[in-house]
């Protein structure tokens, strides 16, 4: 199979521009771009999906050339949008083009010889412009019907806050990115996600009209939950690759809880597993969905993918103290990620110092209803210190009992935690 086939195989085709595509990529390497404008300091599980698809092009025998949009991030895309963006000053826009840089460098190779991905910023080039030349050498090109009638242009000039022209201009940009990568680096494809269907196409007809050459567009699905819902957003917010702002546990966690209805396509999309053991997994979640083995492949090798073989074992450490195992070695942000929405208090680090009774302790938390409830469970063998189980009343808890260089957890029961942060 070509690499086009490979991608239908795994149901990554969503449009392209022109069949001729995969004959193309089964003949010669082909240079290709994918862009990520720095709207955030870190890219999230949203776009790993198309950095996923660059690697495995990449794997395939083509060129990665992945662009940051340090130019189109002070615009911003109205693509997918409702409203406009905030829109952030240069030093933000720097700062976050530097982070992302940064990441993407993990994910893909860029060593040396004809395959080796190439890392661009399109500040270099928009930057050079100036406003007439640009409305002149490039703005001349664009067919202002075309440009209202695309589906991104069109939704938002029905809503209330309508379209800016900083908006509108978008897609000229992005457009003249593609050419200019045409130009400098032989770039012939772009791929990107569904709602990027008009910008690429614009592109494509700038690169014809200037250069009397076929270039060529592949979009892939936009990743969803079964309600439609953007993956990679939690009840808490988006789940960011930068370790720093999601946890590896955190990343873990909201793949673990993947729906069963999705969790296939997930594992087809986001992993490079053969598509057979898919299909096992896929069989194994009909017969037996309570053990959820494909959530956990699913979380095991994106959790890997992006943080490493460290990042996982954290993450599976961090998944078994939530499930009882004893804390030890764990540091305050773990504790402070894995007990994310448990209730807290604060403690002084002279009074730990001190030392202070175990029963004095429970009590002080939102979990127990005075010192006899906390004797009374103590006493049936429910009361819980990190996760080891409290043998007696008179218990004198120290320094020597955290848990993390900040932090003690209590637990009643089986799951009812409370995270004591030591001030």
């Amino acid at each position: 199979m070509n690499a086009l086939e490979t991608l239908a195989e795994r149901g990554i085709v969503n449009a392209m521009s022109d069949p001729a595509l995969g004959d193309l990529l089964g003949r010669e390497t082909v240079t290709f771009y994918c862009g990520y404008d720095p709207t955030f300091h870190s890219l999230q599980l949203g776009n790993l999906f198309a950095i996923v698809t660059m690697r495995r092009l990449q794997e395939l025998g083509h060129r990665p050339v992945a662009l940051i949009g340090g130019g189109t991030g002070c615009i911003g895309d109205p693509s997918g949008r409702s409203s406009e963006r905030n829109l952030l000053d240069r030093e933000k826009v720097e700062e976050n083009v530097r982070r992302i840089r940064r990441q993407l460098e993990k994910f893909l190779d860029f060593g040396r010889g004809a395959g080796a991905a190439v890392l661009v910023d399109n500040r270099e080039w928009l930057a050079a412009f100036n406003l007439l030349d640009f409305l002149r050498d490039v703005g001349r090109r664009f067919r202002v019907g075309e440009m209202l009638a695309r589906d991104s242009v069109k939704r938002r000039l029905d809503t209330e806050d309508g379209l800016s022209f900083t908006e509108f201009s978008y897609q000229i940009l992005q457009a003249y990115d593609f050419l200019h990568l045409y130009r400098k680096l032989g770039v012939r494809l772009q791929i990107g996600g569904g709602d990027q269907w008009g910008n690429i196409t614009a592109g494509i007809d700038l690169i014809r009209r200037e250069e009397s050459a076929q270039a060529f567009g592949l979009v892939i699905p936009l990743v969803t939950d079964s309600q439609g819902r953007k993956f990679g957003k939690s009840a808490a917010g988006a789940v960011y690759l930068d370790a720093a702002v999601s946890s590896p546990y955190q990343m873990y966690q909201f793949l673990l809880n993947a729906e069963d209805a999705c969790v296939v396509q997930y594992l087809k999309y986001y992993t490079f597993l053969p598509l057979e053991e898919i299909a096992r997994l896929e069989k194994e979640a009909a017969a037996r969905p309570e053990g959820r083995e494909a959530q956990r492949r699913l979380a095991a090798e994106t959790v890997k993918f992006v943080h490493g073989a460290a990042g996982l074992a954290q993450a599976e450490k961090a998944t078994r103290v939530f499930f009882g195992e004893a804390i030890e070695d764990v540091s305050d942000e773990d504790l402070q990620s894995i007990f994310a929405g448990v209730p807290r208090m604060e403690l002084s680090r002279d009074r730990l110092a001190a030392g202070l009774n175990i029963v004095e302790l429970l009590a002080s938390t939102p979990l127990w209803q005075g010192r006899n409830d906390v004797r009374r469970s103590i006493g049936q063998r429910g009361a819980y210190l990190n996760n080891r189980p409290v043998e007696s009343c008179g218990l004198v808890v120290d320094s020597s009992c955290l848990a993390a260089p900040g932090a003690l957890v209590v637990r009643k029961g089986k799951k009812n935690y409370a995270l004591v942060r030591v001030i």
